[in-house]
This record gives structure tokens, sequence and C-alpha cells, in this order.
């Protein structure tokens, strides 16, 4: 078997919730030695965030949790002891890579900010990831991905034109950092390999989000368009949106994006009169009689299940796609050839599912190796397989409550 790409790479993770830990788990799954340094008194706050294994409370049972740290070693440190700098000292020295996303400050607050490690070690290089990065009138104002939501306009962008504005489902924000994360990494990494110097990489995650929007700001500064919310409407295509099927909140998604397609759907749904009716002859006449429109589409689709509607139109060239929910996405063919999802046992909650990385390096694949850690299960591998402590070195500083 071939050794990871990433196999020699040690990576210090204080990083918290998703926006840290799903990179370090990318970088886990190609083959990284990633050490969380976690607290007791100072949880992430997805160890104690349901769903729970079980539907069974605990601070090593969040699936939530779980998802995002795979094949890391957890370690407790309290940092406000007064021997933390002496262990920091030997962590900061073992790693590569230190990865943090607190308030910026917070890390220099403590003695540990990129000046004061670089100290330790000359080459480090520092991922900090924040929400609206480091400097600036702003960079202090904590918050989570739904704040970023509505700093982007992402959230004005949510919701049906005629209803107020809604947070679209999840942390988008948090999702989309660790892809960009990993390249300013991987090119931090690059550069150290050819000069021997590291640096400090400073992610803004309001202006990550900011990228994926850069479309319509580019209509407001070269038009002054202002996009807001238009439900499943679009602007180059009709019919466009979620269709009702047979069974029970049972939706296709469907998109007609020209009138060679719109002659391919009049015929596939029966209706080829469609075609040279002025209601819709064009795109343009699509889109002034939407509604009426929508009306003929929802009709047909009503008349069968969501795959046969998928199927159908899939086959004829038609862009469509069933609007899956969990149970389907589990049994969806195409993930299983993927093995996008794949099990492991986890020692409190049992099997459970891990979600694989969306792309395969096809001779340095992604492993599954061992589940999310347990809080501190690691303690003593850390400091004396890894930092190279005697026994009797990390004896005292158990006795010393270090680990908390």
């Amino acid at each position: 078997m071939a050794e990871q790409a990433l196999k020699d790479l040690k990576v210090l993770d204080f990083s918290r919730v998703i926006a840290g830990p799903l990179l370090t788990q990318l970088l886990a799954l190609h083959g990284a030695t990633v050490v969380r340094i976690e607290s007791n008194h100072f949880l992430d706050r997805l160890r104690i965030s349901a769903p729970y294994a079980g539907k069974k409370m605990g601070l090593n049972r969040s699936g939530y949790f779980s998802l995002f740290n795979a094949n890391k070693y957890s370690m407790t440190l309290n940092l406000n002891h007064r021997r933390a700098p002496e262990l920091m000292k030997h962590l900061v020295g073992w790693c590569d890579v230190l990865v943090e996303n607190f308030v910026p400050g917070a890390m220099e607050k403590r003695g540990f900010g990129y000046e004061d490690l670089r100290k330790i070690k000359p080459d480090l290089i520092m991922l900090s990831t924040s929400n609206q990065g480091r400097g600036g009138p702003l960079s202090r104002w904590g918050g989570y991905g739904y704040t970023l939501m509505a700093l982007t306009g992402v959230t004005n962008l949510t919701g049906w034109e005629d209803r107020a504005c809604s947070h679209p489902f999840g942390a988008l924000s948090d999702m989309i950092c660790p892809s960009l994360e990993a390249t300013a990494l991987l090119a931090a990494i690059e550069h150290r390999r050819r000069t021997g110097k590291g640096q400090h990489l400073d992610l803004s995650q309001f202006e990550a989000t900011l990228f994926y929007l850069s479309p319509l700001l580019v209509d407001y500064i070269t038009s002054g368009n202002e996009f807001t919310r238009m439900g499943n409407k679009s602007l180059c295509a009709a019919p466009h949106g979620c269709y009702p099927c047979k069974g029970e909140d049972r939706w296709c998604a469907i998109t007609v994006e020209n009138d060679e397609e719109w002659a391919v759907f009049c015929r596939v749904i029966g209706k080829p009169e469609l075609v040279n009716d002025s209601r819709f002859s064009s795109f343009e006449s699509r889109k002034a009689n939407e509604p009426e429109l929508n009306e003929i589409v929802s009709g047909w689709t009503r008349g069968k299940t969501d795959e046969e509607v998928m199927m159908t139109l899939q086959e004829a060239g038609i862009a469509a796609g069933v609007v899956q929910n969990p149970a389907d996405i589990f049994k969806d063919p195409q993930l299983a050839h993927q093995g996008h999802f794949q099990m492991i046992e986890h020692p409190e909650m049992g099997y459970h599912s891990y979600e694989m990385p969306p792309f395969t390096l096809s001779a340095t694949p992604a492993r599954l190796n061992k589940p999310a850690p347990c809080l501190g299960q690691d303690n003593e591998y850390v400091c004396t397989k890894l930092l190279g402590l005697s026994d009797e070195e990390f004896l005292g500083l158990l006795k010393e409550n270090v680990f908390e």
C-alpha cells in the first residue's frame, strides 16, 4: 500500500467547531499526524451538540463532533497552568503546522502568537482563520457561520421575494473555507520546502464566502443591480424549480435553459403544442408567464414518482434531480460507488458513519484509520510517543493537573 501524500506532516490543531477541524481532518485523512488540543473547561461546542448516538448525551457521543474529527489524537491541556508554556514548547517544536480559529488576539494574549511561537520553531507555519481576518476595525468581532451568512448577503438571497429573508441550513462558510485553507496551507508548505521559511496565514471567512458570490457582486459593480430573494426562480432558465411528485413530500428539481430544451421537454410531457404557444414559445415569454408554466409542469410531475420524473427527463437530456432526504442519500448508488460514506467503530458510539473527501488521489487516496477521539484519550501517547517525554515527566505533568 502506497504511503499517503501527507504522511510526514505534523499538525497541532487548536481549532474548534467546523472551519478549522474540517481542514485538519482533510489533512489527517491523507496521512498527516494531527493532535487536537482540547480543554475540559473550554469544550469544543460540537462535543456538546446534538445529535448524540442513541440519543444519549455525552462528551464523546456527538455525531456532529465525530463527523469532523476522524484520524486525530485528542490531548487536553490547561493553557492557563503555570507549566503550559513548558509543554507548548515541546508541542510547537514537534509540529510543522499549527491551526487555530480563535478571535484574533486570543493566542497572543496567552503568549502563543505567531511571533512568540516562531522563536521556538523558526520554520513554523501557522494558519489562523477567523470571521473577518486579522487587523482592521471589525477583526475582533466574534460569531459563527450564521453571522457570516448575514454579513456576506447570503441570507438576503435566501427565501421568497414576498417574504422576509431566512438563513440557509447550516453554516455554509464553515464548509466553504477549509478547501481554501488547504490550498493556502499547501502553498506555504511548498514555500518552506524551497526556502526553509515558515509563515503566518490569515484567512478571513467573510472574504472566503464572498468569493462564491462574485457574479452577483460584479453585477452590482457593473450595472447597479441588487440581486435579492427570488425563491426557486432563475435568471437564465424557465421552467426552473422543485415540482411535486407522487408520494408524501416528494419533489424533483427541473431546469430548462433554452428553446431547444423546451421543445424536448414539451415532447416528453406529451404537450408538443406548447412549443408554438405564444405564452411559452420563447424564454422571455416563459418568464413572463412563469406561474402558469409551473402549473403545467406540476400537473405532469404529480402523476409520476420523483425517480420516474428524473430518469425520464435525464434520458431526454433535460437536467432533473430527485430532491433527496437523508435516507435517500445513504442509499444513493453513486455515493456508494464512490465510497463516500465509510463506517468505523467508535468506543462509545458503536459503528459510525464518516464522509470521505469529495476527491480521490489515485496513487494516495484518503484512508479512514480511526474514529474521532474521546476527550483527552491520547494524553499519554502524545507526550511519550510523539513528544518523547519520559514516563516520569508525563506522570509529573499528570499529577499537577496540566491536562485538566
